[in-house]
């Protein structure tokens, strides 16, 4: 009777043993938004930032595109980083198939703590995204990173040798440079970030750009970005110099 209840216990552990694992959930993208945290941007920009973030996440035109994909459904996460020590998931995957879905998503977003970290390291962000995608928990045709900031590396590994390898494993990366006509920690301002940005940062099928002047404008250039990133509209200029009316 022992040697029964045993053979019994074995087979069902054999069985559960080879349970297949939970299939993943099909979604229309996979979307990182990766968000500079750097010492550069004050706390005055560090809220209008954010601020952008959640506007723009719960705006009508970026809900309809998420609604209106072939699954009607995303997969969304927001990381923040800095130098290379400092990259941090701020929220994980989360499902995105219904307004009240994208609320809470942004609600999340407003009630999390800021931080400000020392140095940029855009490569360093880059492959922390880019690793982001790894039991994600969902599988799409098209997996993007959407890299925003106010600076160039100047920390960490080369950006545009990071980005070459995450597009050769078909990811795209866009960007949305922050211009910032002022000194920065006694630095002249960076006039051709966005002429960076489009060398060393943005790549891959589809890939471009939303240049930013301020963090004033910040806000209408990510609402802009999501709704071209979402939809996946191929009828708009590969590269956007200036934040649409």
């Amino acid at each position: 009777m022992k040697r029964r209840t045993a053979l019994a216990g074995g087979l069902a552990t054999a069985i559960a043993g080879s349970a297949p694992a939970k299939a993943a959930t099909e979604v229309d993208l996979q979307l990182v938004l990766a968000v500079d945290v750097s010492r550069s941007i004050d706390e005055v920009e560090a809220e209008l930032q954010r601020r952008g973030y959640i506007e723009a996440l719960t705006h009508d035109r970026v809900v309809d595109a998420v609604l209106s994909g072939e699954h009607k459904r995303i997969a969304l996460t927001y990381v923040e980083w800095a130098g290379t020590h400092y990259q941090t998931v701020v929220i994980d995957w989360t499902l995105i198939d219904t307004r009240q879905a994208i609320r809470r998503f942004a609600e999340k977003l407003s009630e999390a703590p800021r931080q400000s970290q020392s140095w940029t390291a855009v490569g360093a962000a880059l492959a922390f995204s880019g690793q982001r995608y790894e039991n994600s928990g969902y599988v799409s045709k098209r997996r993007v990173i959407d890299v925003s900031g106010d600076g160039r590396t100047n920390d960490g590994p080369p950006a545009e040798v990071v980005r070459d390898k995450l597009i050769s494993q078909g990811i795209v990366i866009n960007g949305l440079p922050v211009m910032m006509n002022r000194t920065n920690f006694g630095r002249p301002p960076d006039l051709l970030l966005d002429k960076y940005y489009e060398e060393n940062v943005i790549g891959g099928m589809g890939s471009f750009m939303i240049v930013a002047a301020t963090f004033d404008d910040f806000g209408k250039a990510v609402r802009n970005k999501l709704i071209r990133e979402i939809s996946n509209a191929p009828d708009l200029a590969p590269l956007m110099r200036a934040v649409p009316a």
